[in-house]
């Protein structure tokens, strides 16, 4: 951090735009602001899981981790031109991914949000997450953003449905299955 911030408020944004990390000043609902503001709720919504009762050390670090690179690209998304998010960071998601999901049985069944606090908190995350790269999406059709940045939050999505997965069976809630057959058609 360049500068510490001594006054919270600065009256700058009354006006309705905002600056940039490289100083350049843009709407405050400009499709970057809203890129990096999606992750910055993404990164506020796994600290909600990380607060839950019931996570696991492994998850704990996974997910810690995550909130350092989810920093790092919010950074770069706020830096038009800025690369903190790299190739390697994707891989050790797979990584991460592989070694939750490798124990847990298929699924055969969606799985609805559910299964315990944590569970309940991470699934939330994880539609934040989608929305999120939803968002660099839209940015990226107007303005130049690195491929390793959507690349990035569609595996950490992945990863999230699959911590979901590992909270709500270790919190004994169980996974919630959609019951796909609880509309029987009307026999005539």
């Amino acid at each position: 951090m360049g500068n510490r911030l001594s006054k919270i408020y600065t009256r700058t944004g009354d006006d309705g735009s905002t600056g940039l990390g490289d100083g350049s000043r843009v709407a405050k609902d400009s499709l970057r602001v809203s890129a990096y503001g999606t992750v910055d709720e993404l990164n506020s919504a796994i600290g909600m899981v990380l607060a839950s009762d019931g996570v696991g050390d492994d998850v704990r670090e996974a997910l810690t981790q995550v909130q350092h690179e989810l920093f790092d690209l919010g950074g770069e998304l706020c830096i038009p031109g800025m690369a903190m998010v790299h190739d390697a960071d994707i891989e050790r998601l797979e990584r991460v991914l592989d070694g939750f999901n490798d124990p847990l049985p298929p699924l055969k069944d969606f799985i609805l949000p559910g299964g315990g606090m944590a569970a309940s908190c991470c699934h939330l995350a994880r539609t934040v997450c989608r929305r999120a790269e939803r968002d660099v999406i839209a940015l990226g059709r107007v303005e130049e953003v690195r491929p390793q940045a959507q690349r990035y939050l569609n595996r950490l999505s992945d990863l999230l449905f699959v911590i979901c997965r590992v909270l709500a069976r270790a919190s004994g809630h169980g996974e919630v299955l959609w019951q796909h057959e609880r509309r029987r058609k009307p026999t005539a």
